[in-house]
Formats: structure tokens, sequence, C-alpha cells
């Protein structure tokens, strides 16, 4: 349950961080490199976040009709 809960603030806090970036970008007087960098920077992040929750899907276990587990 620790495991869960670190990967949901990481998440998070990942998301959040994502939405500062987006904000400063879209700033009228960034300068383009730094737009440049904030990119970079948010594509990085961002495939960090999608590995983290592909990851995180492939431990999701449902029931089927019997009433057993499968992995998602």
């Amino acid at each position: 349950m620790a495991e869960k809960e670190e990967n949901r603030q990481g998440l998070e806090e990942s998301f959040k961080k994502l939405e500062e970036m987006i904000k400063e970008m879209e700033k009228e007087d960034i300068p383009l490199e730094e737009s440049f960098k904030l990119y970079s920077e948010g594509m990085s992040l961002l495939k960090h976040c999608n590995e983290e929750i592909d990851r995180v899907e492939k431990k999701v276990l449902s029931l089927n009709d019997k009433g057993e587990t499968d992995e998602f």
C-alpha cells in the first residue's frame, strides 16, 4: 500500500510540475531558449509519467466472472 501511495504522490507532483511548466511557456515574454528548455524538460517528465502509469496499470487486477482475479 505504501508503494501505491508513493507512486500516486510522485505522479501528482509530476503533473503539478507539468502544469507550472505550461504556465511558464504560455507567458508572452518568455525567451525562446527558455521555452525550448521547458519543453524538453516537460517532454521528459511526461514520458516518465506515462511509463509510471503503464507500470501501475499492469499491476491492477480485475475480477472475472468466476470471482477470480486476472491481471489487467
